[in-house]
């Protein structure tokens, strides 16, 4: 995997950046401690495996159908990771997480996995995501590229989700205390999409 550290880099990235996910898992930390966060991250994490089940299984049958098409994609990829960028940058800023009822921990787990799997931008992130990091003409399948980088994904997911969980009190806090932080999250986050964006764009 020669772009394994853009990959991994990237990865990290964009989980850490302000998002619906990892506010839920805050939310679910804050409002029912460590135990939930924690299971809430497993559970968001787990449902990276369905979408990018679907992003191998896509992204196969295109190239098998047309390189030129594979091109296309990951030049709208490209374009899309530039789109993120720019949204990022215009945002106004993250809502801190509220309170939410307490639930059994069975259920924080069973809802994260479906809030993430019944999430149609994720599969569409994707879909255009994994591809800038495959090679076409590798030693290895492209479905089994595909699916190592959503196993690394996966897995560095359940980290940082994992340290939002741990230490949701903290960092909710740390929020509130600092309501301008959210804007220069976005913008941090949003001068790195667009750079990997450029990057993506440029790269034989």
């Amino acid at each position: 995997m020669p772009n394994f550290l853009l990959f991994l880099a990237t990865s990290i990235a964009i989980t850490f950046a302000p998002g619906p996910d990892n506010l839920q898992v805050l939310a679910r930390g804050i409002s029912q401690g460590r135990a939930a966060g924690l299971v809430a991250a497993l559970g968001f994490a787990a449902g990276i495996t369905f979408h990018t089940t679907l992003a191998a299984l896509g992204i196969a049958a295109v190239l098998r159908s047309s390189p030129v098409a594979f091109q296309i994609l990951k030049l709208a990829g490209a374009a899309y990771l530039i789109w993120i960028g720019v949204k990022a940058l215009r945002s106004q800023g993250l809502a801190t997480a509220g309170d939410r009822p307490r639930q059994p921990l069975s259920t924080v787990f069973r809802q994260s996995v479906l809030g993430n799997m019944m999430n149609p931008k994720v599969t569409l992130f994707f879909v255009v995501f994994l591809p800038q990091f495959v090679d076409p003409h590798g030693a290895q399948a492209v479905t089994l590229q595909m699916l190592e980088l959503g196993l690394l994904f996966m897995l560095q997911t359940v980290v940082v989700f994992s340290i939002f969980g741990l230490c949701a009190g903290t960092i909710g806090g740390w929020l509130k205390r600092r309501p301008r932080a959210g804007v220069w999250l976005d913008r941090l986050a949003g001068i790195t999409f667009i750079a990997i964006g450029i990057r993506v764009a440029l790269r034989d």
